[in-house]
């Protein structure tokens, strides 16, 4: 799997999260997992079409998803309810749509599909016969998970 695929959405969050929510990004080491990757209690589904097609994951704890939302809406929030699924998506897509105008400058020409968001516990995602680019991020207000699913036909 090629760099730029990881380097994109974690330049994109990095953007987005200064940018949105004035948090500074910090990226842990990726690792390549195949079969079932981890979850967390908000995790949002995106596809990828065109010249990159996969798929890409972000997970949240709940904390940090409240917390997303109350730094964008300025509003307490105690649980994950359809408000909070709908900001976390938009941030996840405006993220996506960063991550493949980055990946244009190194001539892939895709589409991102619209967010699917899970809320629950979930032991893991699994996106079958695909390997996933996993990478750890964290802020001051929590850490989140971005995973590339890339096909492996």
């Amino acid at each position: 799997m090629k760099a730029e695929y990881i380097n994109s959405f974690y330049n994109a969050s990095k953007d987005v999260f200064k940018l949105m929510l004035d948090l500074e990004v910090k990226r842990g080491e990726v690792a390549v997992v195949e079969g079932l990757t981890p979850s967390k209690d908000a995790n949002i589904i995106l596809g990828i079409t065109g010249d990159f097609k996969g798929t890409v994951s972000f997970s949240f704890t709940e904390e940090m998803a409240l917390e997303i939302v109350r730094i964008m809406s300025g509003m307490e929030m105690d649980e994950i309810d359809v408000f909070v699924s709908s900001a976390l998506g938009e941030v996840t897509n405006i993220i996506s749509g960063h991550a493949t105008t980055n990946l244009s400058e190194h001539g892939y020409i895709c589409d991102i599909t619209p967010p699917q968001v899970m809320v629950g516990e979930y032991k893991s995602i699994s996106m079958a016969n695909e390997k996933a680019l996993i990478m750890p991020m964290e802020t001051n207000i929590g850490e989140f998970e971005v995973a590339v699913f890339v096909p492996t036909k």
